[in-house]
C-alpha cells in the first residue's frame, strides 16, 4: 500500500472514527484503525464489536492495499504534523508516514485480522432529513439513563409508527420526548432502542442539511451519511410503556420564552443547596418567582413577568432537570402545564417536544 492526501484530510477522517477505540480493548485489533486504499479512496474503519464506523475519504492510490495501525497513535501523529501532504507506505506490518520533514514509522497488525463489516439483509430502510434527526436527539439525548441496572433505558427509544418518527429517552425521574411527521411505507414499521454510546457518535457526524439513510434490521441499525457510516447493535429488550407517565390533563398553562426562564434559573441556582439542587417556582396572577436558598449559602430569588391569570401555587425541581430541556430549545418559546405542587410538569414546543417532570419534595 502506498497512498498520499491531504493532512487535515486526513485528520478529520480519523477524528470521525477514533471515538469507539478503546486503548484497553479486549484484543490489541480493537485498538486499531484499519486502512484500505483502492480506487482513489481511502477507507477508515474501527469498531469496538457493539459499535462500527467506516469513513470515505478522497486520495492519492500510488499502490493499493490495507493495513491495520494503533488509532490512536495514528491521530495523535497525524495532529501533531504541520499541514502538508502526508503518505504513508505499508511493508509488511509496518507503516512508513511522511509529511515535510517528519518522518514516523509506525507497527500495526494484519488487515485480515480485523473484524468484517456486519451484512445488512431485508432490513427496514428509512430516508431521515439529518436536521430532524438533529432535533430528535437533542431533546431527548440529556436524558438518557445511566443505571446499568436498567439496561433498557441506556439509550433513545426510536420508532418509525404511524407516519412518524419518535424518540423517548427517560431515567425513571423525568421523560423526554420527540416526534415529528415523516413519510415512509406503512409495511417497515419498527421500533428500536439505540444505546446511548451510539447516539453520542449519531449526534456527533449529523449536520442541519441532507439526509441520512437508516436501515434496521432484528439486531442492528445502520446510518449512512454517503461518506461515512455507522454501525451499531441495537439494546434487547422491553422497552416501558411511555405513554402511561404522560398526563392527560392540566389545570394551568404558562407560556415563556425558553431562554428568559433557562437565564433567571441559572442566576438563582447559583444559591441553591449542593445536596438537593433545589429550586422553587411560585406562580401567581401575572408572575412568576424563581427562589432557592441553603443554610450554608444565603437566599436568591428573581421575579419574571408572565401572561398568567391562575391560581397560586409553588412547586420544586432540581436545576439540572429545568435547565437542560430549556438547553436544547434555545431561543424558542415553551409551554408549561401544571396540575397542582405535587403533581408532574410537563413542557412542550409545539407539537415536537414534550417533557415531563416529577417534582421535588421541600
Amino acid at each position: 500500500m502506498k497512498i498520499a492526501l491531504a493532512k487535515q484530510v486526513l485528520l478529520d477522517g480519523l477524528n470521525k472514527v477514533t471515538g469507539v477505540v478503546s486503548t484497553r480493548a479486549s484484543l490489541p485489533i480493537l485498538s486499531n484503525v484499519l486502512l484500505e486504499a483502492a480506487d482513489g479512496e481511502l477507507r477508515l474503519t474501527t469498531t469496538n464489536m457493539e459499535l462500527t464506523i467506516l469513513t470515505k475519504l478522497p486520495c492519492m492510490v500510488m499502490e493499493p492495499g490495507a493495513i491495520t495501525l494503533p488509532a490512536k497513535s495514528l491521530q495523535a501523529i497525524i495532529g501533531a504534523m504541520r499541514d502538508g501532504e502526508v503518505s504513508i507506505e505499508r511493508s509488511g506490518t509496518v507503516a512508513t508516514i511522511r509529511c515535510n520533514r517528519a518522518l514516523f514509522k509506525l507497527n500495526g497488525l494484519p488487515a485480515e485480522e480485523f473484524p468484517k463489516l456486519p451484512v445488512f439483509k431485508e432490513s427496514r430502510e428509512f430516508r431521515v432529513p439529518q436536521a430532524m434527526l438533529n432535533r430528535g436527539f437533542r431533546y431527548t439525548e440529556f436524558a438518557i439513563s445511566k443505571d446499568i441496572s436498567r439496561y433498557v433505558l441506556n439509550g433513545i427509544y426510536t420508532c418509525f409508527q404511524d407516519g412518524k418518527l419518535t424518540m423517548v429517552a427517560s431515567d425513571g425521574r423525568r421523560l423526554s420526548l420527540f416526534e415529528n411527521e415523516l413519510e415512509f411505507p406503512e409495511s417497515q414499521q419498527v421500533c428500536i432502542d439505540l444505546p446511548s454510546r451510539a447516539v453520542g457518535e449519531i449526534h456527533r457526524l449529523l449536520s442541519d442539511s441532507g439526509d441520512v439513510m437508516v436501515r434496521i434490521t432484528t439486531n442492528q441499525a445502520a446510518f449512512d451519511f454517503e461518506d461515512t457510516l455507522l454501525i451499531t447493535k441495537i439494546i434487547d429488550g422491553k422497552y416501558p410503556n411511555y405513554r402511561e407517565v404522560i398526563p392527560g390533563r392540566y389545570n394551568e398553562r404558562i407560556e415563556i420564552k425558553a431562554q428568559d426562564l433557562s437565564e433567571t434559573v441559572r442566576r438563582v441556582s447559583l444559591l441553591a443547596a449542593k445536596k438537593t439542587n433545589l429550586v422553587r417556582f411560585r406562580f401567581a396572577p401575572g408572575s412568576m418567582e424563581v427562589l432557592t436558598g441553603s443554610t450554608d449559602l444565603g437566599e436568591a430569588n428573581e421575579e419574571l413577568p408572565i401572561n398568567y391569570d391562575g391560581r397560586e401555587l409553588t412547586i420544586a425541581f432540581n436545576v439540572d432537570y429545568i435547565l437542560d430541556p430549556l438547553k436544547a430549545v434555545g431561543e424558542g418559546d415553551v409551554s408549561i402545564d401544571l396540575i397542582d405542587s405535587s403533581g408532574p410538569c410537563v413542557m412542550r414546543v409545539a407539537d415536537e417536544f414534550l417533557y415531563v417532570l416529577m417534582p421535588m419534595h421541600y
